[in-house]
């Protein structure tokens, strides 16, 4: 692991080291997973923009949703 220095005002600081000592770990625990965690967010947010380009760039249509009527159909017994 590396050694970082990161600027925190006080108030996001104090926050920090409430969360830590809630979670029971330390600060640099805490905002590793923080970052990891926003950094899913972002990377699920892209490809779901990337899916949704695509789809706009190739629409569906009408007769593909009939395919799928079928098989999302709860079985009767």
């Amino acid at each position: 692991m590396a050694t970082i220095q990161v600027v925190l005002d006080a108030k996001l600081l104090k926050a920090a080291d409430h969360a830590a000592k809630r979670g029971k770990v330390n600060r640099s625990a805490l905002i590793r997973t923080a970052l990891e965690e926003h950094l899913r967010r972002l990377k699920q947010g892209e490809l779901e923009k990337r899916d949704r380009e695509g789809y706009l760039a190739v629409p569906q249509k009408a007769e593909e949703f009939q395919v799928w009527e079928a098989v999302g159909v709860w079985p009767t017994d």
